[in-house]
């Protein structure tokens, strides 16, 4: 079979891109296909480190391999919330916030951001995350060999967004896609276009993830999205925890809803024959998700990456990718399968 090259882009969502894993780990199985290019945010910027070292290293088994590492490491570490950074001075500090999250349905979190920072402890924190990235190869993560990966993360001083590809992605610079700054530090990389020392925060601010770096001409129009965060709810959020993770879902949303506008612009201008073919990118759009499982997970669960739930959510992903490839896999490399209007109504 021919083979089919795609792109993919790859959400961030903490513990919860385990799902992403998932649909990797499927995808990989299908020799007919060829991943050009992955850009990623946050959890997103894990799973595109891992699956590039892998497949430069060890082809598609070792992709596999490198993401089953990557997330036995993530389950490793345990407790991401704000409440375990601060067990050196409340030792009891994680085991409160699941009771009061449970008995009052509110997040201590949100509370404890407005009174506490990660900063109080100085140079004692440690970005818990630190020895994951330590881990991978980065002779094999920023090869010119195998997809060309690029990485998000959000310029805390200007608001814009950087994009980290070869040589400078370096272990910080994942670590600052996905820096929360209620819970981490801000982690300072020199910028990928000035060269300048800037501190960074997690790339979901925007661009979750970005879709520009996968316009290039040199790359395929196929660009599968892998969605962790739902763009869409049904029932209207009344406790303050579930106000406050909606809230975060829209914010981390709203970048590439704004980067699907851009593609059903272009594609309309040029089914209007107001562009020349060829002179903008026509994206053939893919989209693989489960959105009722994100809806039932609670927020909290993004920073608590317990065996259980990363497994759940492997084989979620797994499940979702199943699906897509049965649905629509004799499309790919033909037309897209996502209308992106469908997903901005």
């Amino acid at each position: 079979m021919t083979p089919v090259r795609v792109n993919l882009a790859l959400q961030g969502g903490g513990a919860h891109g385990a799902f992403t894993w998932g649909v990797l780990d499927r995808l990989l199985e299908e020799d007919w296909l060829e991943i050009a290019a992955i850009s990623g945010t946050s959890a997103g910027a894990l799973n595109g480190a891992a699956l590039k070292s892998g497949l430069v290293s060890g082809g598609r088994e070792g992709a596999r391999a490198a993401l089953a590492t990557l997330w036995a490491a993530v389950g490793r570490v345990g407790d991401m919330r704000l409440s375990a950074w601060m067990q050196p001075v409340l030792p009891y500090a994680a085991a409160l916030t699941d009771i009061w999250e449970t008995a009052f349905s509110t997040s201590p979190q949100g509370i404890a951001a407005q009174l506490f920072s990660p900063y109080a402890l100085g140079d004692a924190w440690q970005n818990p995350l630190a020895p994951v990235v330590a881990d991978f190869d980065f002779s094999t993560v920023c090869a010119h060999a195998g997809p060309r990966l690029f990485i998000n993360a959000t310029n805390v001083r200007s608001g814009k967004i950087g994009v980290f590809e070869g040589q400078k992605i370096t272990p910080e610079a994942i670590l600052a896609s996905g820096c929360l700054p209620n819970a981490f530090q801000a982690v300072e990389v020199p910028d990928p276009v000035t060269g300048k020392m800037e501190a960074w925060w997690d790339g979901g601010y925007s661009g979750n993830p970005a879709l520009f770096p996968l316009y290039d001409k040199g790359l395929p129009d196929d660009l599968i999205i892998v969605a962790i965060n739902p763009i869409y709810r049904d029932s209207v959020p009344k406790t303050p925890l579930e106000i406050q993770n909606r809230i975060n879902e829209i914010s981390f949303n709203a970048p590439l809803l704004r980067d699907l506008r851009a593609i059903a612009f272009v594609q309309r201008l040029l089914a209007q024959g107001r562009l020349e073919p060829g002179s903008m990118k026509d994206i053939s759009l893919h989209l693989i998700a489960d959105d009722p499982l994100m809806n039932d997970l609670s927020a909290s669960s993004k920073l608590l990456p317990t065996p259980a739930l990363l497994a759940r959510l492997k084989a979620a992903g797994r499940a979702a990718a199943d699906g897509f490839l049965a649905q629509h896999g004799g499309t790919l490399g033909k037309r897209g399968t996502v209308d992106p209007m469908a997903l901005l109504d």
